[in-house]
């Protein structure tokens, strides 16, 4: 057995160096290198190596060593070389330093600390999620999307040392099936983000956070697009004519969730689906590709998308600039895309792609906006162009391209989307509830003649949808009897294509 022992930072940081080497009365070797290291974190505002190496210290006494030289810059690969050129064992608790100095012939002594909680058993029943954070009590998240409670699992705080050997525990489990049931997305010294199995796993350090803290998100249901029980208009313009889709709402209310359904119902129609996630944490079948936005250089999945082309490509999420480029240009190029956004209303969804392109090519990029509530569909929006008086406003050279936003159940416009000046103004639509008769009339008198039409009195004005094919028959047997009758109401009269109103 080695008399002697070189650790790393994590040693350091779950205190394995001290309990593990000085209480087998071992020596204790510290590089200056990882020293050097561990002052640079301390100045950082992470000082949980440096108590490491304090506590090691006093433990320790003359059992520690200082050695090798400090000006070597990446502090694992002077550890590493020193430990191969003197024959020294390392004393480890990080599992991919462990596999590479077994690779480099480095005997290594790999140990992690029993840790405080096991997620398996934490993670029963309907709990969605995890949060622990160093000082404070941990805690889980009970229920469904939209309707859950936190709950706090132990009265005891967890200190910096337990959540460190809960993470050491989680990254051994990780790396044991690393490619196959687990990825590591983002390994940084204060970020780490993986995906183990079903849960997807966020590790922060000082300085990004004030405190080491984890969240673990486990999916809590999978649902199929007809667990939903979507009207069939519903699975029909999903089926056939969605092709720009946005899935809105608040966080945690199944936006994903519904997202993951929707790409498999389109995989089950024989369509090529692929994803783009960050993390990719969507449970899809295998012939799904599911792409990782942090772990591809800017462009780099733009450019597969474009060259691949696949039928359907699920965003999930889009939270920056980029992310939106990117949507859209997909969409330019006729890919069909699945958008997940976070938004309080849906207008506000629309509000944060609307200003980035052309008003009057708004609904060729998004034709259907889904808004999630509680883990359910509370509503499906529909977008289209027109060329009309926008509301709010009266004189008739005012005519704009207008984009009208329906609830798409009740085909009743809910939104109107137009530039004035050089500013896109959200207008909502109020229903005139006092017009109900007047429109009953309009519809009668067109219905004699005509078999597919529309009216809608907004305002001072009755639009009128008709197919281009009978607009003949319109002018010729209905149009004297509408004036009249639109004059007496006081109403101005506005003559539409049926295709461009939708009903």
């Amino acid at each position: 057995m080695a008399s002697r022992v070189v650790v790393d930072e994590s040693a350091l940081r779950l205190g394995v160096a001290a309990e593990h080497a000085v209480g087998k009365g071992l020596k204790v070797l510290v590089h200056r290198a990882l020293l050097k290291h561990v002052q640079a974190r301390t100045f950082a505002g992470d000082p949980a190596a440096l108590e490491g190496l304090k506590h090691l210290t006093e433990l320790g006494g003359s059992l520690v060593e200082y050695v090798g030289a400090a000006g070597e810059e990446n502090w694992r690969d002077a550890v590493l070389e020193y430990c191969r050129a003197n024959n020294e064992q390392l004393l480890t608790s990080d599992p991919l330093v462990a596999r590479v100095a077994e690779s480099m012939g480095v005997k290594c002594s790999y140990v992690v600390p029993e840790p405080p909680l096991q997620l398996e058993s934490v993670f029963a029943g309907d709990v969605m999620s995890l949060h622990v954070k160093e000082g404070l009590e941990p805690r889980i998240k009970r229920g469904h999307p939209g309707r859950w409670v936190f709950e706090s699992i132990r009265d005891k705080p967890v200190t910096r040392t337990e959540l460190e050997a809960l993470v050491a525990s989680i990254m051994k489990t990780a790396y044991g099936v690393f490619g196959t049931e687990a990825f590591v997305e983002i390994d940084k010294p204060e970020l780490t983000i993986l995906q183990l199995g079903q849960f997807r796993i966020v590790i922060t350090r000082p300085p990004l956070s004030d405190g080491m803290e984890m969240t673990v998100v486990k999916p809590v249901i999978r649902v199929r697009l007809e667990d939903y029980n979507l009207p069939p208009k519903v699975l029909e313009r999903l089926d056939r004519r969605a092709e720009g889709i946005l899935i809105a709402g608040p966080p945690g209310m199944g936006k994903s969730t519904f997202a993951q359904a929707l790409a498999e119902h389109y995989r089950n129609m024989r369509k090529v689906v692929k994803t783009v996630e960050s993390p990719r944490d969507l449970n899809l079948p295998p012939d799904i590709t599911q792409y990782s936005k942090s772990a591809a250089a800017d462009g780099e999945i733009h450019n597969v998308l474009l060259l691949s082309r696949p039928d359907y490509t699920v965003f999930d999420e889009m939270r920056e600039s980029r992310d939106f480029e990117m949507y859209i240009d997909l969409r330019y190029a006729g890919i069909g895309m699945i958008g997940v956004i976070h938004a309080s209303t849906p207008i506000d969804a629309l509000h944060r792609i609307a200003n980035k392109v052309d008003i009057g090519i708004l609904p060729s990029i998004v034709d259907t906006l889904i808004f999630m509530d509680k883990g359910r569909v509370a509503s499906i929006h529909t977008l289209e162009v027109v060329v009309k008086v926008p509301s709010g406003l009266k004189r008739a050279d005012l005519a704009r391209p207008t984009v009208v936003v329906k609830d798409f159940l009740n085909d009743t416009p809910v939104y109107e989307l137009y530039v004035f000046g050089e500013r896109v103004f959200f207008v909502p639509v109020k229903q005139q509830d006092e017009h109900a008769d007047e429109a009953a009339l309009f519809k009668r008198v067109l219905g004699k003649q005509l078999s597919d039409f529309s009216v809608e009195i907004i305002g001072d004005r009755l639009v009128i949808g008709i197919r281009p094919s009978d607009m003949r028959t319109y002018f010729k047997k209905c149009q004297n009897r509408v004036l009249k009758m639109a004059k007496h109401a006081g109403l101005t009269v506005e003559v539409v294509p049926k295709h461009q109103t939708g009903s």
